[in-house]
Parts: C-alpha cells; structure tokens; sequence
C-alpha cells in the first residue's frame, strides 16, 4: 500500500496544482514512485492518454513531474463546462453525458465507487499518492456531499497539507479561518500550514509563522517564494491569459469564453523576443503578426460570441492582409463555413463559420479521443515551410468535419487532418506546436516576413518541461520541511 499526503487549499488558484506537481518531482528525486490523483477536476484544460482517455491537464503534469505515465485513474471525475450551469461529465476517461449544475450535485456520492476503484488501483503500485483538491475545503454549503477535499482525505486516510496565498492579502484570515471552520475531526488530519507565493525577504515572515502555529496549533511546514516557473496551468485562472508584454513578434491567441486546452502556444514563449497575448478586444487582434483560434468547449456559442464582439470581423480583415490565421480544433471549426449541432450535443443549432476555410462541421456524441502522429502536406501562404514537417500530438473533440480543400496534414494511419487554404489553416491536433521544428518554422516565417532576422535556437518542448519540473522542485524543496512532510508520510492521521 502507498503512503498518502493530500494538498488543500484555502482557496482556488492557492497553487495546489503547483506544490503537488513539485512533491511528485521531490518524492521522484528521492527515489520513490509517486502518482498524483484529483478525484473531481473541474477545468476545459484536458489531456488524451496512451490509452484514449481523457484527464485534467493538472494530473497529466503531475505525472510527468513524478516521471510517470499519466492515467485517467490519477482524475475519475473530471468536468468540463458547457454552460454557466451544466457541464460535460467524464467518469475514468469516458464521456458520461452532460448535466446540470444541480443534477451533479444531487447524484456526485454515487461517483465515490468509481473514483475508490481508481484510487486502490494507484495504492496499489504506487509507493506515494499525492492527492490535491480542490477549492477550499471550508465551503459550507457544499460540505455535506464533499468527494474532493476533506471528503476525499476521509476516503483515502490521508493527512493534509494546507495552502495559503500569501501573494492575494490575508494569509491569516485564509489559513486561520480554515482551520476554524474545520469540524475538529477534519482539523485533525490537518498536519501543516504551507504560506505559498512570498515575494521578499522571507525572515520577514519568521513572526508570521510563529503567530499561525500558536493561534493553528499546526506547524508550518514552509514558505514557498513566489516561482516564475512555466509548467502547464490548469484552468483559467492562468496568469498567462493576462500577459500584455508585447516582443518584436506578437502571437494573438484569441480568448474565447469556453477558451481550452491554451497549453497548446506555450511552447511559442519559449522563443526571445516572442510574444504570446489573449485578445479579447478587436484593438488587441490589429497588433498580431500572427492569430491562433484555440479550442473551445462549447463551438457555436463562442462563434456567436466572436461575431457580437467584433473579433470575426477583426481577424477577417486580418487575414485579408495575409498575416496567418491558425484554428486548433473548435477554432478550426469556426474557420469554416457551417457548424452543426443536431443533436444537442453541446447545446444544439446551426451557425454559419467565419467563411476561410471550405469546410462543414457537424457535431455528433461520439466524442474522438486518440494519440496520433504524421506529417504536414504541402501547403500554401507564409507556413509553407512547414510542408513535410512530423509531428505528434491528440486529438479530443465531438465534432466531424467534411473537408472540400487541401488537408492540412496526414496521419501515419492514413487519415488527413485539417485544412489550408493561402495563410489560413486549420487542424484538430492539439500539441501540434510542441514539435521544434514546427514551432521554429513557424516563429521564423513570422520574423522573416517583418524583415526581422531569426536566431532563436529551438529546444524540445520535453527538454523545456524538465528544466522547468526541476526547478520548480529545486525551489520548493529549499523552502519546505521535507523531514516533516516525510514524518507526516509515515504517521499518517
């Protein structure tokens, strides 16, 4: 049986995600085999298995920290927003169905089965198990069906670690307030208090933490400095989504309100003197040198939302000029000309798409869900370059699109995928930009087309990972009680 250490937090966005993926570096460095596990995620970031099946991006990093495979068994429940109220349920991989907000509450304990299954699973070949979760474990109103904070530390015995924000204000109140509306047998299993996100001169804090393990009775186990470290983020509360730092190349993501899976271009900041900005407005979109439409969970609501919002018109005016429009899965669908839902798979109609693209989309409820890999077409317009160009990546989308132009790229089973036509292409690969030689290929059109020279050497987006989990791990392991959180491993609650 795996030793067991849960990550709580006081509230989302506390760096749970973070500070677990680094302890599954750490307890990997030390020669342990660690897998994390989330019972119930809630994020339109998501990842495609070996196997097919889908799991929260978070999870999926974790993994990859601890040098593991990812498994769908690290995430059994993971949910996926439609709507301000409903969501696409995903049980161990496969598509459920969508629910209401209300309906998943109401029925979530008959989930705890399944997410048991997939924890004694891990228990079972794994030597540590750390489980994060999720939000703050202190809302009251949904405490009494919880299955992914105290619930779940119950379910698994395992004792907790609790994760404040310092970087927000009111660290204290955060941490201190947790505590105290803890019912005591939770406040049991808490063993440590983590002050997460310091900005200064941490001997600033040394009062801070006697006051929070007088007034706690809890250690504190550590105070982990704020670390710019570029790892995938889970949802979209990302930092990144923020950025305005323009370089002499600026990418325009646009941020479309079911925006997922914007892991995708983070391999492009990777590049000097590249910028990657999510646009909103139709004046960020006049600044692009290059626009990417990103995937998204709900395809004709946010196409409604492009056409209100003036974007459509602003990317369209855009790609009359000749600077590339890339579409990544449901942007791909927006590019062409219809998109269909007769089956109210993800909220029913019929749109018209932007029109670039000689393509028809029409959703249906099998959900594609697959690892691939193959190797650009010839294309046309400024990423011409890129003919010929392997990748791999997966695809995870509802939707099946009828291609009346040039496929994009070909599958090593045979299959094509996506469209070109001049500067505007198409694609349902997610990853697709994670090959250097395509991302390279990319940048350096970009740069040669301003008249700009391009000297950026490419590093795999494997290596670029690691260098980031290391230090991710390095920072957290000088700033933390190892000697505690190995005590707290061994004891137990």
């Amino acid at each position: 049986m795996a030793l067991k250490l849960m990550i709580q937090g006081t509230t989302s966005n506390a760096g749970k995600s973070f500070f677990s993926g680094a302890l599954c570096r750490i307890f990997y460095e030390d020669g342990y085999s660690c897998a994390p596990f989330k019972s119930q995620n809630m994020a339109l970031n998501s990842y495609i298995t070996s196997e097919g099946l889908e799991m929260g991006r978070a999870q999926a990093m974790q993994a990859e920290a601890a040098c593991v495979e990812p498994s769908a068994l690290m995430n059994p429940i993971l949910l996926k927003p439609t709507s301000d109220i409903g969501s696409q349920v995903i049980v161990n991989g496969r598509v459920r169905g969508n629910m209401r907000a209300t309906e998943y509450f109401r029925n979530k304990k008959m989930f705890i089965p399944e997410i048991m299954s997939a924890f004694n699973e891990l228990d079972k070949k794994y030597d540590i198990i750390v489980i994060e979760g999720a939000g703050s474990p202190v809302e009251l109103n949904l405490k009494a069906d919880d299955i992914v904070n105290m619930g779940m530390a119950k379910l698994a015995d395992a004792p907790v670690l609790l994760v404040g924000d310092i970087d927000r204000g009111g660290v204290f109140a955060q941490l201190l307030g947790t505590l105290m509306l803890l019912e005591e047998d939770e406040r049991q299993m808490v063993k440590g208090l983590v002050v997460n996100k310091f900005r200064g001169d941490k001997t600033l804090f040394d009062d801070g933490c006697r006051i929070l393990e007088e007034r706690g009775g809890v250690p504190v186990a550590g105070v982990i400095p704020y670390i710019d470290c570029d790892i995938d983020d889970e949802d979209s509360l990302s930092d990144k989504l923020e950025s305005r730092q323009k370089g002499l190349v600026n990418i325009v993501v646009i941020r479309l309100p079911r925006i997922s899976n914007f892991t995708d271009f983070d391999v492009f900041s990777q590049y000097d003197e590249v910028s990657v900005t999510y646009a909103s407005k139709t004046s960020e979109v006049f600044d692009a040198d290059m626009i990417i439409i990103p995937g998204t969970k709900s395809t004709i609501s946010d196409m409604k939302w492009l056409r209100e919002s003036g974007i459509e018109a602003a990317v369209l005016r855009m790609a009359e000029k000749g600077i590339s429009v890339f579409g990544i899965c449901g942007g791909y669908q927006m590019l062409g000309e219809i998109i269909s839902d007769p089956e109210n798979t993800e909220g029913g109609g019929e749109i018209r798409g932007m029109g670039l693209l000689p393509c028809v989309t029409v959703f249906r409820s099998k959900k594609t869900r697959t690892q691939i890999t193959g190797r650009m077409e010839m294309l046309t317009g400024p990423l011409s370059s890129l003919s010929g160009k392997e990748f791999s990546g997966y695809e995870i989308h509802m939707g099946e699109t009828m291609v009346k132009g040039n496929a994009m790229s070909r599958f090593d089973n045979g299959i094509s995928d996506g469209c070109n036509v001049k500067n505007i292409y198409g694609s349902y690969v997610h990853g697709l930009f994670d090959s250097s030689d395509i991302s390279r290929e990319i940048v350096k059109s970009i740069f040669e087309a301003k008249g700009l020279t391009f000297g950026g050497k490419a590093m795999s987006r494997k290596e670029y990972k690691e260098s980031q989990y290391k230090l991710l791990a390095d920072k957290v392991r000088e700033n933390i009680d190892m000697k505690l959180i190995y005590k707290i491993l061994q004891e137990g609650v």
